[in-house]
């Protein structure tokens, strides 16, 4: 992600970072470590704690053409500027009969799993995906966390972009410079032929080590990372599931009103007649996030949740 807004800074002159503690401390998860340094005060500004002010000056900043990157700490911070987000950035375009572009891009982390409890532990990128007039990126990868924020910065939409939380120490061989990845369509991380398993985010890691686990019991299961939430590639699921015919969502979100409700309701409006079984969902528990480890890990969907609904849909 660092070298990804480096590359923006260094890109385009019209381009700057801003959010809390982005700059001196280098961003509350380090990844803007290093840029103030580099870029100065002008490009990578630390902001007050006003989320609803300085996402309303990100706005106000596309709309006289710079290219904003706003930070928002955790995705629970975003609440506070909900009222930006949905009935400004989101609609300005539409409003103002294609006059008023609002090319900016928010970043923010997402997601549970690191004991932070119910207040920084929310997994709210369905609420975003809810919401037309803007685009909503999950990277699961190095590669799309590399290569993502170029074109959300191409972009003439807001662009929202989830970082889960627990992905940030993802290791591996450093994607190379200059490339690209495709924000239309979801990617199939891993090929199968007995189950789909559809996905997102700090999911997919659970996802494929399920993946793995099936393998070793002679399912075959095709892992599919939807990438892109808003909007849905709604292609590549029922392609999946009409090859599998079998179909588990894994959605770190709450169960009712959710992501993997609108993806089942997908597969049930397009590929129902493919379906050998119901589709399963894999979701968390409807609580607040606990704080004590083994409570987060029991509230949370794990490999061996995804596993057992695998078996429950093919057995």
């Amino acid at each position: 992600m660092r070298e990804a807004l480096r590359q923006a800074l260094r890109a385009d002159d019209r381009v700057f970072l801003m959010g809390e503690d982005v700059g001196r401390y280098g961003g509350c998860f380090g990844v803007s470590l290093g840029l103030l340094e580099e870029f100065g005060p002008e490009r990578v500004r630390d902001t007050p704690l006003s989320e609803s002010a300085f996402v309303g000056a990100g706005i106000g900043a596309a709309l006289a053409g710079m290219r904003p990157i706003v930070e928002i700490m955790t995705v629970n911070f975003s609440l506070l500027a909900l009222d930006q987000i949905l009935n400004n950035a989101a609609t300005l375009l539409h409003m103002s009969g294609g006059q008023l572009p609002v090319p900016l891009v928010i970043r923010m982390t997402t997601g549970a799993g690191r004991q932070l409890a119910a207040q920084h532990s929310h997994s709210l990128e369905g609420w975003y995906a809810h919401i037309p007039g803007i685009r909503v990126l999950a990277p699961a990868t190095l590669e799309d966390a590399r290569h993502m924020l170029a074109p959300a910065l191409a972009d003439p939409d807001p662009v929202l972009i989830f970082e889960h939380g627990s992905l940030y120490n993802a290791s591996g061989e450093a994607p190379p410079p200059g490339g690209s990845v495709d924000l239309d369509h979801a990617a199939v991380r891993r090929s199968g032929t007995d189950i789909s398993l559809i996905t997102h985010g700090g999911s997919l890691p659970k996802a494929l080590a399920a993946a793995d686990e099936l393998a070793a019991e002679g399912i075959s299961a095709e892992v599919i990372d939807l990438r892109t939430l808003r909007p849905l590639d709604g292609e590549a699921i029922a392609t999946s599931v009409a090859h599998t015919h079998r179909a588990v969502v894994v959605d770190e979100a709450w169960r009712t009103g959710s992501l993997a409700a609108e993806v089942s309701a997908r597969i049930a409006e397009q590929t129902f007649y493919e379906l050998d079984a119901p589709v399963e969902r894999v979701c968390s528990a409807e609580v607040p996030m606990p704080y004590a480890r083994r409570l987060e890990e029991a509230a949370l969907p794990q490999s061996a949740d995804i596993v057992a609904a695998a078996h429950r849909a093919v057995d």
